[in-house]
């Protein structure tokens, strides 16, 4: 993500300071939120936005890979930026703040009080760790920080703080290492879950970052530091209200009560991470083929395979807007869309940022019918239908996907899934999806 959408780390600089500084989950349900789109915004600027920071978090992974109970939140979607805010707060007493839902990391930070003139405008306060009962250091040598590898085993010097540069495709973040007790729920002390001990990054300094709706970020990724790892959870899900849906809410559910109960449920294995980071984080899946309507494209069974060294491979990632493929596969996509429609192509990139679009007779007019696409992965069939994957504005019609170098990373992103209930089985190393009215949830 960058402002804060573009997320991927890109590099990370630790170092161990010395200075003074002022549970497990139980099975919980509690409200979600959702932030309601900006009506200034035309869909055309949100994706065009939306792909630029897609590609900043796209370079700054292959650059990365080439160097060395249950819980529920709110989710929103961000007004421009095409991300799913989830709503939480931190600290004694309890302080909200909205952050990025991210299953592409496993950070979670926030901007904290003294902050710098390098700060990003958010939407709450900066949360201030002197104010909070509740507030420690995470030591050096956890093994939730990023120093203890630098200790190799020795004791921490007193008063150690680990402090570290995590610096994303179009933005950075400077952060020390705490532990504090995050809230998860509504506003009725009923029905809130307060779970102590979170390691978390506290930023004092960021740049780069373009937003108005996020205070921070929350990995869910399969990482140790992500939200997910540290409440111990085997499992988590939601449900993403389509784009267009400017009034309904959206649901993530971490524990016991993620499940699917609804009709035609799919389910495909994680293929294994790789060991370094960050590709180590992703939820990695195989995908063996794409078909529009009732034809298979001619796309190669390994063309978007994990390769032995690390590269390549498909996965899925809440915080990336548009999906991307390997050219091989996309260019089979695009010539498939072509085929299907009769409209004049047009250069979109301008506009929306995107490759493939068609000119609309009006800007009033309806697109033309297609048929649904599907994305063919090892043992099941996820059925996109042609919203999920064209989008419309301003007398433009274009397909919301994106090319890659061959060999490269490839990516589910939140547009396709939109509509799509998704259950990560983490324990059981499972993938399950259902399409759904996710407003109904």
């Amino acid at each position: 993500m960058s402002s804060p959408t573009q997320m991927a780390s890109l590099a990370i600089l630790v170092s161990l300071v010395c200075a003074a500084l002022a549970s497990d989950a139980a099975a919980v349900r509690v409200e979600l939120t959702r932030i309601h789109a900006d009506p200034s915004v035309t869909a055309s600027q949100f994706v065009r936005d939306a792909l630029r920071r897609d590609m900043h978090r796209h370079n700054a992974r292959q650059l990365a890979a080439s160097s060395d109970g249950t819980v529920s939140a709110p989710t929103q979607i961000a007004p421009t930026a095409g991300e799913y805010l989830m709503t939480l707060a931190i600290g004694t007493p309890p302080q909200s703040y909205q952050a990025i839902a991210d299953t592409g990391s496993d950070l979670i930070w926030t901007q904290c009080a003294p902050c710098s003139s390098q700060c990003f405008q958010q939407p709450t306060p900066l949360y201030n760790p002197s104010s909070s009962t509740t507030f420690g250091v995470l030591p050096c040598n956890s093994s939730l920080s990023r120093c203890a590898a630098a200790l190799a085993g020795a004791a921490p010097p007193p008063g150690c703080v680990c402090m570290y540069n995590q610096t994303y495709g179009s933005g950075w973040t400077y952060v020390f290492e705490g532990s504090e007790t995050f809230t998860f729920g509504s506003s009725t002390p009923a029905n809130q879950a307060r779970v102590p001990g979170i390691a978390f990054g506290c930023s004092n300094a960021s740049g780069g970052f373009n937003t108005s709706s996020a205070s921070g970020l929350v990995g869910l990724g399969r990482g140790s530091l992500s939200l997910v790892s540290q409440l111990g959870v085997p499992k988590f899900s939601y449900c993403l209200t389509p784009y267009q849906d400017t009034n309904s809410t959206s649901t993530l559910l971490l524990g016991p009560s993620a499940s699917l109960n609804d009709t035609g449920v799919s389910s495909t294995p994680f293929v294994a991470s790789p060991s370094s980071a960050p590709m180590s984080t992703y939820y990695y899946l195989n995908l063996t083929g794409i078909s529009l309507g009732t034809t298979a494209l001619s796309i190669p069974p390994n063309a978007l395979s994990l390769k032995a060294d690390g590269t390549g491979g498909f996965i899925i990632d809440s915080g990336t807007t548009i999906t991307l493929l390997g050219n091989t596969a996309y260019q089979q996509v695009r010539a498939a869309v072509v085929s299907l429609v009769t409209l004049a192509t047009t250069d979109g990139s301008a506009a929306t940022g995107l490759d493939l679009c068609f000119e609309l007779p009006s800007s009033t007019s309806s697109p033309p019918a297609m048929p649904s696409m599907t994305l063919h992965f090892d043992g099941a069939d996820m059925v996109l239908p042609a919203e999920s994957y064209m989008m419309s504005d301003s007398g433009l019609w274009c397909l919301a996907m994106q090319n890659q170098t061959d060999g490269g990373l490839s990516i589910l992103g939140n547009y396709q899934q939109q509509n799509m209930h998704i259950l990560y089985d983490v324990g059981q190393e499972t993938l399950s999806f259902a399409p759904a009215k996710c407003s109904t949830l």
